[in-house]
């Protein structure tokens, strides 16, 4: 995986957004009643539901390749000269 200096600032883009996405979706308040590590799954596994991203193999599954994908989604969005993916 290609490291970007900015990852956790993307990291943290995706995960606003991703928490709005879930709250338009109907999804509760997660964040006052989960820690991150679990905050990223949910929003991974509701992107991956909403066929936003595509799912990891199953043995991928884990913290850092969920991560990995939210940063990729979000960067995918951001226009091109955004700060973050310069």
């Amino acid at each position: 995986m290609k490291k970007n200096k900015n990852d956790a600032k993307l990291l943290k883009k995706a995960m606003e957004l991703g928490m709005a996405f879930a709250k338009k979706q109907g999804y509760g308040d997660l964040e006052k009643t989960v820690s991150s590590t679990e905050r990223v799954e949910c929003v991974y596994r509701l992107l991956v539901e909403c066929k936003q991203i595509t799912p990891l193999a199953i043995d991928q599954e884990d913290g850092v390749n969920m991560k990995h994908k939210l940063v990729l989604w979000i960067s995918r969005l951001l226009p091109p000269d955004h700060e973050l993916l310069n």
